[in-house]
């Protein structure tokens, strides 16, 4: 091989590993940094469950926080200008899904929009022979590999109505994990101590049991909009885990603990 090709390589290979080296200190002083302490006041103020966490993963999360600010971009739609409140309240609630989970992050997703309120959103829908379009009210939408869209009002109302089960951006970022795997149908990518073919069996019965109740009108700890698809069912899961864990382990305690071996987090024991 000809002496300047070799050089070539041997530099671009020096220039990528000095780049990949570069990246990961940087990361690591991110995640080694305290959260700034003005943001440390609208969590306690704006995120109640920011203040259940054991001191060690509050530690976690901040250095998550830190890095999510520094990574990925947020943009205002309709107007709206996105402030420092914004963007650390949505960034809790989405790091928290990933507060436990080493060498976990949203890899692929780069933005979140954010819009004042409830948007709409164009979708084609086949209705005979004829393609029609709809425009559903959304308060959140995931998109595979990003980006993310989020309602203020409902994300901040998520935040802070700490245990009505309901959280619109831990829905949205449960939907992206769920896309690890490069598809998003309610099986997202497992540790490698965990059983596939147990999670299925465990998600499809409970699943199938938040169905039928839907169908005949009956209460489930799990809003019946999880009914709708096995990629909705774990995310509305998500939330229920995350602020009404008690009762989604009496109600539903086989599903409680997959989901409790997933996040790596026992979140009915926290106060």
């Amino acid at each position: 091989m000809n002496i300047v090709i070799i050089l070539l390589i041997a530099a671009a290979g020096l220039f990528i590993g000095g780049r990949w080296a570069l990246k990961r200190r940087r990361t690591e002083a991110l995640l080694a940094a305290p959260l700034p302490g003005e943001f440390r006041q609208i969590l306690r103020a704006h995120v109640p469950i920011y203040n259940a966490l054991p001191h060690e993963l509050r530690k976690r999360l901040d250095g998550l926080i830190n890095r999510f600010l520094a990574e990925k971009k947020f943009y205002g739609s309709q107007g709206l200008e996105v402030t420092d409140e914004m963007r650390v309240v949505i960034a809790a609630q989405a790091c928290l899904l990933i507060v436990n989970k080493e060498n976990r992050w949203y890899n692929t997703l780069h933005t979140i929009h954010v819009y004042p309120a409830v948007f709409s959103s164009r979708m084609m829908r086949a209705e005979g022979n004829v393609m029609m379009e709809h425009r559903p009210v959304r308060s959140g939408e995931s998109w595979a590999r990003g980006p993310v869209i989020l309602s203020w009002d409902q994300a901040a109302y998520g935040a802070f109505a700490a245990h009505d089960g309901h959280n619109v951006v831990m829905h949205e970022f449960a939907h992206q994990l769920d896309n690890e795997t490069g598809v998003t149908d309610g099986s997202p990518l497992l540790d490698k101590d965990q059983s596939a073919s147990r999670w299925a069996r465990v998600f499809q019965e409970a699943y199938s049991r938040l169905r039928e109740d839907a169908a005949a009108g009956r209460a489930n700890v799990l809003d019946a909009y999880g009914a709708t698809n096995p990629a909705e069912f774990f995310a509305v899961a998500t939330e229920v885990f995350f602020e009404r864990p008690k009762a989604l382990r009496d109600a539903e305690p086989v599903l409680y603990d997959e989901l409790r071996d997933y996040y790596r987090l026992d979140t009915a024991d926290w106060v």
